[in-house]
Formats: C-alpha cells, structure tokens, sequence
C-alpha cells in the first residue's frame, strides 16, 4: 500500500522477530501509518508471528514489502532518515524525532525512517544512506528501547501535525457556570450551619471561604455539580428512624 507523499514509510532493517514487525505494525497504525519495508527479514516474510501481535493493523502487514538491501528499500525515496544511538563514524545533521518530523512534513517528495535490527541496529552502510540521523533524547544510564517503541516515538510525533481522532475529546462536558456553583455552595453552607460548623462566630467568615475555594477550585462541570447536590440532598433527608 503507498502512503501519501508526507507520510514517513517505516523500513525495518534485518527485523529478527516476526512478533516485533507485528507490534510495529500496530505501532504504525495506531498513528495512521500503513506503509511498511522489510530489508531481509531473518526469519522470512510473511511470518505467522506477527499476525497476534499486531493486534488487527493486518492493513499493515498485507502491504508490507520485502527487499534484499537497504539501498533498494529506499530507492524511489528524497529523505532518508536514520534512527541510531551509534552514529557509526557517519557525521550526519542530528535531529531529535520531533524535529524529523517537521522536516517530513515540510518537505517535497517521499521520505522513509530506517530502523535497525533488534540487537544491532543500523550498520554503517545504513546510516551511510541517509540524509540525517534521528536519535532520542533518552536516559544515558538506560538507551535500550525495544524496536515498536522506537517507531511509535517517530509515529507520534509524525502524527501531531494531523487530524487524528481525540476519543477523550468530546467526553469532556463544558465547566459549570458560576451561579451553579453559588447554589453547591449555598447547599454545603444550609446544611452545615444547623450542625454547628462555623463556629466559634469570629471564625465563620474564613471558614466559608475555605469551603467556597474548595468548592470552586476544581472546575467542575454541571453535571457533577448536579449529582454532588443529590448527594447533598440525600444526607439532607431526615432519616426513617428520626421522624
């Protein structure tokens, strides 16, 4: 499957296991990639290891395409990106993935993000290929990232500058509006008052305060004012052996 021209197509060089290219695959989608590149996969391709691990992104895996040497992977791309903690000997521009990503989608012409194998990443005849070098900014003492990590980093940030759906979104109801707010304040104070609690008289001024700040701080929406009121009025009932 081709991308769109400022679509990043991923090439896995020499990918080991067939469960890594699966959970790239799902990597790749989750962020609306789908062109995949295989340069001579150990185990061979198509692997039955992938299909679980890429936990439906098989639009992925039935387009990837296998070849026999990088230079061949990349052939009919303008960019060339490789991903490495090791510059080789290679002195190439050095761009953190943010940075890549801008670059892509600013840019005339295919571009491809090399990715090494699982134990040795790129060689120097990879990184040699390309026009930058893309490393992330990472825990000196730790810089192992598994291979779907590394590609999901690039895919992210790819993906920042589209139009990808925000589930959370349109679940987030509106703040409530002041005079909901005075009324859960009213109701606190209503209750609160019969038992006693602004006193000594010098300090109830204050302590409404308080419980207005504490009220008011968090932003709720008009809906959770509404079912802490119910709350309210609940505990405000008088109870069956009270009447």
């Amino acid at each position: 499957m081709s991308e769109p021209a400022d679509r990043p197509i991923i090439v896995l060089v020499r990918p080991q296991l067939g469960e890594n290219i699966g959970a790239v695959a799902r990597a790749m989608l989750n962020f609306g990639l789908t062109e995949l590149r295989l340069v001579a996969p150990r185990d061979g391709w198509p692997n039955p290891a992938a299909g679980p691990a890429a936990s439906g992104a098989d639009v992925v895996l039935e387009g990837a395409q296998v070849y026999s040497s990088t230079a061949e992977a990349v052939a009919d791309c303008a960019h060339i990106y490789a991903t490495t903690v090791r510059k080789r000997g290679v002195t190439r521009p050095v761009l953190t993935p943010e940075a890549a990503a801008r670059e892509i989608h600013g840019q005339a012409g295919r571009s491809a993000v090399l990715f090494g194998a699982e134990r040795s990443g790129l060689e120097t005849d990879d990184v040699a290929l390309a026009r930058a070098i893309v490393t992330v900014p990472i825990n000196p003492m730790f810089a192992s990232l598994n291979l779907a990590q590394a590609v999901i980093l690039m895919a992210y940030e790819w993906s920042k500058a589209e139009t990808l759906a925000q589930p959370t979104a349109e679940e987030l109801l509106p703040p409530a509006d002041q005079a909901e707010l005075d009324c859960l304040v009213a109701h606190f104070e209503a209750l609160l008052e019969p038992q006693g609690y602004f006193r000594p008289p010098s300090r109830a001024t204050a302590t409404r305060r308080t419980l207005r700040g504490i009220l008011t701080k968090p932003g709720w929406n008009h809906l959770e004012v509404r079912t802490l009121r119910g709350v309210l009025s609940y505990l405000g009932k008088p109870r069956p052996d009270e009447l």
